[in-house]
């Protein structure tokens, strides 16, 4: 594998996104793929400050158009200093979101439409994921299993409409993108959502093998 492969994690709050994309990052190291995993907002210093902004429950006057310039750029630094390189050098990027997040969190649920497709096709200068597996699930579901972990970040603290305007605005973008887009029914047990994923991987890369030292 000369050049490596660059796989996004997406999914609505509650979908179980982060623990499958730790789940599979595993299942790749054990395989002996040369894996880098990192996460969005955030991946480098820089990213992790603005991370920090965003996501802070006491910054409710944010304006829209405010959030989805500072998560470009935190995702400018993001590709430029690690993702790029490491796809470059030959390894496996796997991201807990990316640029998916942004057209559906803010160009879908806040309403800024196109406007965010077009800063982030700046901010990433091209670099797109391979594929990227998508954690289908109801918003009234995630709510619930997020309802049980306490978590509450700027983000979750949204509305139900919001969130449902999110869940649909993933679903479009799949059915645009459906070469790109691995859609995994995140309703189902830890395990088993595990197992959808490897096995939709070695669908797509049936021959993909680590590089050897």
């Amino acid at each position: 594998m000369s050049k490596g492969l660059f796989i996004s994690f997406e999914g609505g709050d509650g979908s179980g996104k982060t623990t499958q994309f730790r789940l599979f990052a595993e299942y790749l190291r054990n395989r002996g793929f040369d894996v880098v995993t990192t996460r969005e907002p955030g991946g480098t210093r820089i990213s992790e400050k603005i991370r920090n902004l965003l996501l802070d429950p006491e910054c409710t006057e944010m304006a829209s158009t405010t959030e989805a310039f500072l998560f470009a750029a935190s995702r400018a630094q993001h590709v430029e200093e690690l993702i790029r390189p490491s796809v470059d050098a030959g390894k496996i990027v796997l991201c807990d979101r990316f640029v998916d997040s942004s057209i559906v969190y803010q160009g879908f649920g806040r309403g800024l439409g196109e406007s965010v497709k077009a800063i982030n096709d700046y901010a990433v200068a091209g670099l797109y994921p391979d594929a990227t597996f998508l954690l289908d699930i109801s918003p009234e579901e995630g709510r619930k299993r997020n309802g049980k972990t306490g978590k509450n970040d700027r983000l979750e603290k949204q509305s139900m409409e919001y969130h449902t305007m999110v869940f649909e605005g993933y679903r479009k973008l799949a059915a645009a993108e459906p070469d790109r887009f691995i859609v995994i029914d995140a309703s189902a047990g830890i395990d088993e959502v595990a197992e959808s994923i490897v096995k939709a991987f070695e669908q797509r890369y049936p021959d993909l093998k680590p590089q050897r030292k």
